[in-house]
């Protein structure tokens, strides 16, 4: 299988990302492996095929995480042709780029889907991760596993809202990593104006209930194909726990990884969101989730396996990528 992962830049990729233990999960596989940023395309002037400047990805025997990311980005850049490759995972975080690189955020879903028609596979699906992106792709599932919300743009609805619901959280409709979160505990809470401007500041805002819970942490759950993703039975979930006064959970802002209990309520919410996620070609996802309720779904490379990795000594990414080669040895 020739396998891309489309990133945001390779120079600052990371060897700790979630995308690297998937690369070297490919590399062992005895795939042929590259690396690609947004910013490496090019359409053929003359017979329109899609060529990307591209870094080989070798995983050695001797290789850490570490080496092998410096491998890859010390490695010469060479013209491939994105037409003949076999899959491309779409790893690249347009939110990031919304803000600082904004000619960049779509070009992941506009090269992805250009592939796929052209008889690439490519994961997750392109035009779903458009819509997924941003939150509001959580209101397309059942109302029984999400919290009441409301998306908007009025700083008057969003204090009706809190008057009605009481304790609520509010972020930006497109936002990640914790970015411009706050909880509210009521209609009189004193920093209302001043926290829905900041969230303003970034477009749309939605507003959720706060669940039950919440101030213990969520949990980050992978679903592949429509499955919670397993590993010789166990799981790949955890549980993100808040530090210190920041009630955000969030690994980026300070939260910690601890590990789920047997019979965690959480496990459960998947089984409701199985055909959607499938039908929808979100193939790998992460999704937190506060006990029977999502509170948010990440299509767009999501992140934690160096969690699982270390809360459980195990390495999920084969199951990953050994998912991927049958999607794609059944494709017509």
């Amino acid at each position: 299988m020739r396998i891309a992962f489309f990133v945001k830049e390779v120079a600052t990729e990371v060897d700790e990302y979630a995308t690297t233990r998937l690369a070297r999960a490919a590399c062992r596989g005895g795939h042929e492996v590259w690396y690609i940023g947004v910013g490496d395309v090019e359409l053929g002037e003359s017979d329109g095929q899609l060529v990307g400047r591209a870094r080989r990805a070798e995983f050695g025997e001797d290789d850490t995480l570490a080496s092998f990311m410096e491998g890859i980005k010390e490695a010469e850049p060479e013209r491939i042709v994105l037409d003949d490759l076999d899959a491309l995972f779409l790893r690249n975080e347009s939110i990031d780029d919304l803000q600082e690189r904004p000619w960049a955020s779509p070009l992941g879903a506009v090269f992805g889907q250009m592939l796929k028609a052209r008889g690439v596979t490519v994961v997750n699906d392109p035009m779903s991760i458009i819509r997924a992106t941003s939150k509001l792709y959580l209101e397309e599932f059942p109302e029984k596993i999400r919290p009441r919300s409301l998306v908007t743009r009025d700083p008057k609805a969003i204090e009706e809202f809190v008057a009605r619901v009481g304790h609520s959280v509010v972020k930006p409709l497109y936002g990640g990593k914790g970015r411009n979160v706050f909880m509210i505990e009521d209609e009189d809470e004193t920093n209302l104006a001043q926290m829905t401007e900041a969230v303003l500041q970034d477009g749309y805002a939605i507003v959720q209930e706060f669940v039950d819970g919440g101030e213990n942490g969520d949990v980050r759950i992978f679903v592949l194909d429509g499955q919670i993703l397993e590993h010789e039975g166990k799981p790949a979930a955890f549980r993100r726990v808040p530090t210190g006064n920041d009630p955000r959970a969030n690994i980026s802002v300070g939260g910690r990884s601890v590990p789920i209990e047997d019979g965690d309520p959480e496990l459960g919410v998947v089984e409701a969101m199985t055909d959607k996620l499938v039908a929808d070609g979100m193939f790998f996802v992460g999704i937190d989730v506060i006990g029977d309720k999502v509170v948010e779904i990440n299509a767009e490379s999501p992140g934690g396996m160096q969690s699982i990795e270390r809360l459980y000594d195990m390495d999920v990414c084969p199951v990953v990528i050994e998912a991927l080669e049958r999607r794609v040895a059944a494709k017509p």
